[in-house]
């Protein structure tokens, strides 16, 4: 398990049996972007592992978390590998709605 803390944003990594699930927290927008990709950037190269983002405590995300989580899901489709999108707050799931990229991610769960 790997975690990637500050004051407004976390992201805790957590690897089982082939499936890498990342759990977001606070808030993503542009000023934690490079933590972000930190994060992300050995765990979207490995297409042996199916890769799943939990939103589940995500309070916020602007166009600069929209972004990374679209060329995530560009990486991972142009690789054949698995990339997911769990548990997305409602007010997160109507930004997703709103811009057009739900459709994109369609999450497993909808949390309240």
């Amino acid at each position: 398990m790997t975690t990637n803390k500050n004051d407004k944003f976390n992201a805790r990594t957590v690897s089982e049996e082939g499936r890498s699930i990342v759990y977001l927290s606070g808030e993503l927008d542009l000023s934690v972007a490079p933590d972000f990709r930190l994060v992300m950037e050995p765990l979207v190269g490995d297409s042996d592992v199916d890769l799943a983002i939990n939103l589940k405590e995500l309070k916020y995300i602007d166009s600069t978390g929209i972004g990374i989580l679209l060329s995530i899901l560009k990486a991972r489709h142009s690789m054949n590998a698995s990339f997911s999108v769990e548990e997305v707050p409602t007010q997160i799931q109507k930004l997703f709605d709103m811009t057009g990229i739900a459709k994109f991610f369609e999450p497993q769960e909808n949390s309240q």
